[in-house]
Formats: C-alpha cells, sequence, structure tokens
C-alpha cells in the first residue's frame, strides 16, 4: 500500500520537445526487459549499445562499436591460438581464451602486420579524470573506452564481459563498494578475481582492504558474489535510469523508478538500484513537500499520505543501511585502487598468475 502511495507523489516534469528522446528512453528499457523476459535473446553486447545510444540521442555508431569488437576478438583469438599456457587441465581451452582476453586488455603485444612490419599493439589503461562520470557519464562508456583506450572499473569489465561473450568463454561481473571487477574460475583453482584497472588477478584480501566491505554486505550478497547474465543486464538497467536522469536533471521519478523496479526484480541485491530508487523517491518527496509547505513541518507528519512515504523512505534507507552498504568516499577509493601497484605482491593471486603463462 506505501509504494502505491508514493508512486502518487512522482510529479510530472518533461516537455513536449524531448518526446523523441523520452521514445528513445522507453524502447530502450523495453529492449533490456524483454531480454530478461527471455522474449529475445539475452547479449551483453547489445544491452550496453543500447543503454549508451539513448544516453547519446540515438547516435552510437553501432557499426563501428561492432567493428572495433570484432578487432579486439580477432586479436583475442590470435594470442589463443598461439600460445599453449602452462595449465593443461580438461578446461583448458577455455583458460586459454580467457588468457587471451587478459592479455588484449592489459599487455602490450608485438603483431606483424602482412607485409611483414612489426608495430606494438597498446592495451587499454585507467583513466584517472571523473572516474565515477560525474562531469561526462560517457567516460563510463565502453564506446568511450575503445576510441580513448582509457576506462575505467565500469567500462573495463563490461568490454571484457562483451569481449568473453563473443569468443563464447565465461567471464562474471561482480562488485566491490563503488566498483565492478570480473570473477572467473578453472577446474584446478575455483572461483579467482580478475582486476582489468591494475591489471593483475587479486586474491580477495584486495577487497577487505579498503575497510568498506562490511561483513553483512558479503552475507546478504551486495559484493563479491559472481553475477549471472540477467544480474548483468539489470545492471544495465539502472545504468539507463541513471542516465536518464542525466538527461532529463527535472523529471517526475516515474522511469527511474520504474527501471530500478524492473531492475531489482531481477537482481534483488543489486545496491546501486535500491539507492537510485530511494533518492528518487526522496527528491520526489522533498519537491511535493517544498511546493506544499515550503519546508518540512509538523504538518507534514499530520498528513497520513505524507506520513506514510516518508514511512517508507525511512524503512528503505534502514534496510540499505542494515545490509551493510557504506559509502565509500572518491578520495579512499583511489588511495584503494593504488593500493594494488604499491603493494602488488600482497595482493596477487601467484596461482592463477602462474597459470597464465605461456610454455
Amino acid at each position: 500500500m506505501r509504494k502505491t502511495i508514493l508512486v502518487l507523489f512522482l510529479l510530472g516534469a518533461t516537455g513536449t520537445n524531448a518526446q523523441d528522446l523520452e521514445k528513445i528512453y522507453n524502447n530502450a528499457l523495453g529492449t533490456l526487459t524483454e531480454m530478461l523476459k527471455d522474449s529475445t535473446k539475452l547479449s551483453f553486447k547489445k544491452a550496453v549499445m543500447t543503454v549508451e545510444n539513448a544516453y547519446l540521442y540515438g547516435t552510437l555508431d553501432t557499426l563501428v562499436f561492432n567493428e572495433e569488437v570484432n578487432r579486439l576478438r580477432s586479436l583475442a583469438e590470435a594470442v589463443y591460438k598461439n600460445r599453449t599456457l602452462l595449465y593443461q587441465d580438461s578446461d583448458s581451452l577455455k583458460v586459454r581464451k580467457n588468457a587471451a582476453l587478459f592479455s588484449i586488455m592489459t599487455d602490450t603485444i608485438p603483431i606483424k602486420s602482412s607485409n611483414g612490419e612489426v608495430y606494438k599493439y597498446i592495451p587499454f589503461s585507467y583513466d584517472f579524470q571523473d572516474i565515477w562520470g560525474r562531469k561526462k557519464w560517457e567516460n563510463m562508456f565502453v564506446s568511450k573506452l575503445m576510441a580513448t583506450g582509457k576506462g575505467n572499473c565500469h567500462s573495463l569489465p563490461y568490454l571484457y564481459k562483451i569481449l568473453a561473450e563473443e569468443m563464447g568463454t565465461d567471464a562474471y561481473l561482480a562488485l566491490a563498494p563503488n566498483h565492478v571487477y570480473i570473477k572467473q574460475k578453472n577446474k584446478k583453482d575455483g572461483w579467482y578475481n580478475t582486476e582489468l584497472t591494475s591489471g593483475i588477478f587479486p586474491n580477495d584480501g584486495w577487497l577487505m582492504a579498503s575497510g568498506y566491505i562490511h561483513l553483512d554486505a558479503i552475507a546478504n550478497k551486495l559484493y563479491m558474489e559472481a553475477l549471472n547474465d540477467k544480474q548483468s543486464i539489470a545492471m544495465c538497467i539502472i545504468d539507463l535510469a541513471e542516465g536518464y536522469n542525466r538527461v532529463f536533471p527535472v523529471n517526475d521519478g516515474t522511469f527511474p523508478i520504474a527501471a530500478c523496479d524492473i531492475a531489482l526484480q531481477y537482481y534483488p541485491h543489486y545496491i546501486n538500484g535500491k539507492i537510485l530508487r530511494v533518492e528518487t523517491l526522496k527528491k520526489a518527496f522533498e519537491k511535493k513537500i517544498k511546493e506544499e509547505y515550503g519546508e518540512f513541518t509538523k504538518k507534514v507528519y499530520k498528513n497520513e499520505d505524507y506520513n506514510n512515504v516518508f514511512l517508507v523512505m525511512q524503512d528503505e534507507y534502514i534496510a540499505i543501511h542494515n545490509s551493510g552498504y557504506r559509502r565509500m568516499p572518491e578520495e579512499m577509493y583511489l588511495n584503494w585502487l593504488t593500493s594494488f601497484d604499491q603493494e602488488r605482491e600482497k595482493y596477487l593471486n601467484k596461482e592463477i598468475t602462474n597459470r597464465n603463462k605461456s610454455n
């Protein structure tokens, strides 16, 4: 009942001159939802392109996007075919594909052209500017990463997963506070972490070193879980909603709430979705209070509908806190990232590193 009341408080604010863009976003949400419902083929690459195209007003050059993905896949396949690993268990073919992907994401590779000339393939690097896309949301995009060679903990693992999907191997997104990385597994070692921002295979201690992973957060599956493909699409839906809020900074909350509800249906533990949902409700609630009362006074509590809305938000904030979530400041996050290089040996998973060495 309370959630039904909340919806009634969301105010319309979209102008008619933005109808075309609204349509693009609604179509994008429909495309992603159809994947989750198994009405269309699930494709992480298509999901990412759909999200980025919506934010770019439908102007994403999907031909260029696909061509670059194909180029990177071809390079990874060439590395895969021409290199044999020390790892020789029954799943060695899959491990070789994963190792090839890791190489093109993190290693400088000599390549001989058709005329015999040798040049160096330069891998992707971490972009320390605007790491969370606050100045430019495009800085979170895979298309930006492929165009510039620089990305962050959002675009790098997204591209890795796209390429893994293209090559027919497994790569699972996983979360840490304000961070996305890759989890994979092999028969000999089980699950292991692949960290693309620093180009290493770290042990779980690197996650705990941040100081922002509460044990409750692990127990409640906020962090360190290997996400399935539908959960990854749910993440894309929240990305879509975040982009919508950038395009329509003054909106009624209807689209973000709808997106959150769909995403949380398939990925109920996704902390970014939970936070976006309650923050959207709070924004709409505060706007209505300001319009009707000018400020938050005792009169608000005497209004049963307003009081119910307030209690719903309060419950959701409490649930988020009790789940183990703690906000990680940007400065602390950057210090945590750089600690991988400064204390590389401390966090390095040497078994996995050795498995990826060539004969």
